[in-house]
């Protein structure tokens, strides 16, 4: 894979903005040198995220990714269409995803969460062996999420006309996540042919699914792992609680990231303000 071959992709709002510019500037900082940075906004957010102006970032509306059947109001976390009476706002974030190959040229993409940030310089070397491309995966684990992992599993084997599998269910949700172009539009092509429909409907049609339980059963399961190596160590020191840690508690999370890790992720549900660990994460190399 050349240089070329990647980017970084975050699908963001406006809630996160500040969490959003924090990534942008690590990216800057220590993602390889002409990393594109596509950030995926709705358009009532486009204003305030075109501030963030680093070399690399490009800005993309919502809208101008779904089709056009799907653009009615967005009201309380639901988009309304004339096809469905109503998709959820976490399905369309899945379809920010999963619509990757149709709307950007690159043939590695690495999804970025807003509330992640990198810490340590890297290049793509780290994500392939041998030719191959890293895939997060842990067998028998239901991911951070369950129990609805199990509810994401069975679904999605719904969509992609798989059998049962076992329980407990395999893991593939994580923080900096890496998936390929070419599988991906090889995902669009068995999801239609399964359904008889575009697989952007096909996929609006169901209420709970995760799109990398998705892309990893597909790649796992129908390609067999064509063009990917499995990995289960995690490269993100994350916090998910839903409360806020002290300053000593923020320090000695920073100081507890593994050496090997590249990024941390402080959930947005903590309630935490970025200006309470942004010098943490600016300055975490002299630490």
């Amino acid at each position: 894979m050349q240089l070329r071959d990647f980017c970084i992709v975050t699908p963001s709002y406006a809630p996160d903005y500040y969490r959003c510019q924090l990534l942008a500037w690590s990216i800057e900082a220590f993602a390889p040198e002409k990393t594109k940075h596509y950030i995926i906004v709705p358009n009532c957010d486009l204003r305030l995220f075109r501030q963030i102006k680093y070399r690399n970032t490009e800005i993309i509306t919502v809208e101008s990714i779904l089709p056009s059947w799907v653009q009615l109001p967005f009201i309380d976390s639901c988009w309304f269409n004339f096809k469905h009476l109503v998709v959820r706002g976490w399905i369309i974030q899945q379809i920010i995803k999963l619509a990757a190959a149709e709307y950007i040229t690159e043939q590695v993409f690495v999804f970025v969460d807003s509330d992640v940030a990198f810490i340590r310089p890297f290049d793509w070397d780290f994500f392939i062996r041998d030719g191959r491309v890293r895939l997060y995966r842990i067998p028998g684990e239901l991911s951070p999420q369950a129990p609805i992992g199990e509810k994401w599993n069975y679904n999605a084997r719904r969509l992609l006309n798989l059998p049962g599998g076992d329980i407990p269910v395999t893991g593939y949700i994580s923080q900096v996540m890496t998936w390929r172009s070419d599988n991906l539009k090889l995902l669009y092509k068995h999801i239609e042919k399964v359904s008889g429909r575009r697989w952007i409907e096909a996929v609006c049609s169901n209420w709970d699914l995760s799109e990398y339980v998705i892309y990893g059963l597909f790649v796992e399961e129908v390609l067999k792992a064509s063009g990917h190596y499995f990995d289960s160590e995690c490269i993100c020191h994350e916090y998910w609680f839903n409360r806020q840690m002290s300053d000593i508690e923020l320090q000695d999370f920073f100081a507890r990231t593994p050496r090997e890790y590249i990024a941390v992720m402080i959930s947005a549900k903590s309630g935490m303000r970025v200006q309470q660990y942004e010098n943490l994460v600016k300055n975490f190399l002299t630490i």
